[in-house]
């Protein structure tokens, strides 16, 4: 009986979109964080008599024909880009992307990763981090007698010093734009790569060739909508508890038939 086979599938598709849906709520406080969204394709179809087949009985043409669907399979998991709301903190080292974009940093083996969390910090050398330590890039070193740091939104970085009255350029800041943001690899610690199917980083200054603008003091707050994942949580669970029920069924139809004398 296909029935078990189709419900099974049904019901490990459901568990991962319970999977998706309890990330997105566990993420809901992370910073720069986009909700993600299980897609579903079906499966392969039996085709005991197509679409457009000539009957034998009389040679008439088939309408519709007799497709038997074999359940359901993940497509994908795909990430839902939406600005996240900004977040006043007023740290000079605070910033959140306004639009497209991320920025660069430098992993520990010299490789580029790509972040949207702005709560960058200052390593005991001055140099501008991540909250994991990761170096951003281009590195800027913030001097140790610098009293303030500005950020404008065009991404320059400017030191004011107590004993200076113009403020001093340290570097620009720079994003990367992607043709296809969804196709980034996620890593973990709010951090991505380029993949195949991402396309290479198109870096560029902040509010050049469709990319965001800087916000200093600000962060980008979780783009998840609580309510939504909510109801994404309770249709999943009608979903697998639907699909439990036709396991059920289709198993007392087999008892049925090997009581059968």
């Amino acid at each position: 009986m296909k029935a078990l086979q189709i419900a099974a599938s049904g019901m490990a598709a459901q568990q991962m979109r319970v999977d998706v849906v309890s990330n997105n709520l566990a993420n809901m406080s992370t910073t720069g964080y986009n909700a993600r969204r299980a897609e579903f394709a079906d499966l392969h179809y039996e085709q005991l008599a197509k679409p457009g087949a000539i009957s034998a009985t009389d040679g008439s043409m088939l309408p519709t024909g007799i497709q038997l669907g074999l359940g359901v399979r993940p497509a994908s998991v795909s990430v839902i880009l939406a600005q996240g709301s900004l977040m006043a903190t007023g740290g000079d080292l605070d910033l959140a992307i306004e639009g497209r974009g991320y920025l660069e940093v430098t992993l520990p083996s010299g490789g580029a990763a790509y972040t949207r969390d702005g709560a960058l910090k200052r390593s005991a050398d001055g140099l501008i981090v991540t909250s994991e330590g990761y170096a951003l890039a281009p590195g800027l070193t913030i001097p140790s007698d610098a009293r303030e740091i500005s950020i404008n939104a065009a991404g320059e970085v400017y030191a004011h010093f107590p004993d200076a009255v113009e403020p001093q350029l340290l570097g620009q800041l720079t994003l990367a734009g992607f043709a296809n943001e969804k196709g980034l690899e996620a890593t973990g610690g709010n951090l991505f790569l380029e993949s195949p199917a991402s396309g290479p980083a198109l870096i560029g200054a902040p509010g050049e060739d469709g990319l965001g603008i800087l916000r200093q003091g600000f962060l980008e707050e979780s783009s998840v909508d609580s309510v939504r994942e909510i109801t994404e949580l309770i249709k999943a669970q009608r979903g697998y508890e639907l699909n439990a029920k036709v396991i059920t069924a289709a198993d007392q139809m087999l008892s049925a038939t090997t009581q059968v004398r």
